[in-house]
């Protein structure tokens, strides 16, 4: 992550802070980085839902610990964009170019759009796209 500057935060690395699973310590890198200010992170609107719903169908969920992550992650401060304009148009473009969903190109669409970097958990996202910007959580480095 030497030159990166502004990352955008996936809810497959976002769910990672709030559980224990393969690759959190990567997602906490990047937490990390941009409470100490190194980097910027920025994401669709559509972060929220997605990490409240992977976090509802956790067992080791219930209502007040939903609550209390989604209340931890909105303290975060992350700039977030709705799904109009330019970010839609380019989402949908990007779903149909690479074959994704639009959810998944909402994210896409806001790396390409704000020339940042975007990592993800979902392998297959990565695999699909043939861009630079679109990177495997494994690739982050302290």
């Amino acid at each position: 992550m030497e030159e990166e500057k502004i990352l955008v935060l996936d809810a497959s690395v976002a769910v990672k802070w709030f559980n224990v699973e393969p690759f959190r310590d990567k997602a906490l890198i990047i937490r990390n980085k941009y409470v100490n200010g190194d980097v910027d992170l920025i994401a669709p609107s559509l972060l929220f839902y997605e990490v409240a719903n992977a976090l509802r169908y956790n067992p080791r969920f219930g209502i007040e610990e939903v609550k209390s992550a989604l209340t931890a992650l909105e303290d975060l401060g992350i700039i977030t964009y709705d799904f109009r304009g330019d970010l839609r148009d380019k989402s949908i473009e990007i779903a149909y170019r690479f074959g994704v969903t639009i959810y998944d190109a909402s994210y896409i669409a806001l790396a390409v759009l704000q020339n940042a970097t975007l990592y993800t958990a979902d392998k297959e996202v990565v695999a699909k796209t043939t861009l630079t910007s679109v990177k495997h959580i494994s690739e982050v480095t302290p």
